[in-house]
C-alpha cells in the first residue's frame, strides 16, 4: 500500500465526539479548507498535512494503542499522536512519514512550548489550528467551550487578573478571560506569511466581538 493511502473524511469523523462544539468535527474540516490553502501557497507537503489535520485532535480507540484516551484538554494531543501512529503503520506508511504526521500534531498546541513546529507541514497545521481559534469562529468556540466548563461568557476580569494572567481565588474563567489570556496573542505566534496575511481581519472581528461583549455586559 502507497503512503498517500490515508483515512477519508468520513473513516475519520468516527474518531470525534458528534456532541463538542469546539474540537469536534465541524472545526477539523474547516481546517482541512484552511489547510489546503495554505499548503498551496507555503509549499508544504499536503498529504502529510491532510493527514495531521485529521487525527490531531482525533479521540478514537485501538486496543494496541499505547494510551487511551482521556477527558483532559492539556494532553489529548500526545494520545492522538500515538493513535495516529497506530493506524498509519496498518495503513504501511514509512516511518519517516509517520515520524512527520506526528510531528505535527505534537507541536500544534499553543500553550504546550515544549514541542515547536520545525517543519513546513508543522508549522502549516499550527497555524491553520489557531486560525480558527480566532476571528467569528474563535469567538463562538469560545463562549462554546466557556458553556461547557459551566463558565459565563462574560465576567469582568479583575485588576489581579490583569497583571498576572491568572484568575485569582473565586473568579470565574469566562469567554472573556480566554480572550484576554490566549486568543488576541495568536496572531503573533503565526509561523507563515500566509497565515498571518489571513489573520489580520480574523482578529479584527474577534476583538470587535469582545469589546462589544464587555461594553453590552457592563451596561
Amino acid at each position: 500500500m502507497e503512503d498517500h493511502a490515508i483515512p477519508t473524511v468520513e473513516q475519520a469523523r468516527q474518531w470525534y465526539a458528534p456532541d463538542d462544539p469546539v474540537h469536534g468535527f465541524d472545526h477539523v474540516l474547516r481546517l482541512l479548507k484552511l489547510a489546503e490553502r495554505l499548503c498551496a501557497l507555503e509549499g508544504a507537503d499536503l498529504e502529510i498535512v491532510r493527514a495531521a489535520v485529521l487525527f490531531h485532535d482525533a479521540q478514537g480507540e485501538l486496543p494496541d494503542a499505547a494510551s487511551k484516551p482521556g477527558p483532559a484538554r492539556h494532553d489529548h494531543h500526545l494520545y492522538s499522536a500515538d493513535f495516529a501512529g497506530v493506524v498509519l503503520e496498518r495503513a504501511d506508511w514509512s516511518a519517516e512519514r509517520i515520524a512527520a504526521v506526528q510531528h505535527c500534531i505534537l507541536a500544534h498546541r499553543f500553550r504546550d512550548a515544549g514541542v515547536r513546529p520545525q517543519t513546513r507541514e508543522a508549522m502549516v497545521l499550527f497555524d491553520a489550528d489557531k486560525l480558527d481559534a480566532i476571528g467569528a469562529v474563535g469567538a463562538a468556540r469560545a463562549i462554546a467551550y466557556a458553556a461547557r466548563q459551566g463558565q459565563p461568557f462574560y465576567a469582568k476580569p479583575t485588576p489581579g487578573v490583569l497583571v498576572s494572567g491568572r484568575v485569582q481565588p473565586g473568579e470565574p474563567h469566562s469567554a472573556y478571560h480566554e480572550y484576554l489570556f490566549k486568543l488576541i496573542k495568536i496572531k503573533d505566534r503565526l509561523f507563515t506569511d500566509t497565515a498571518r496575511a489571513l489573520a489580520q481581519e480574523r482578529q479584527q472581528r474577534m476583538i470587535d466581538f469582545f469589546e462589544a461583549l464587555a461594553v453590552e455586559s457592563e451596561g
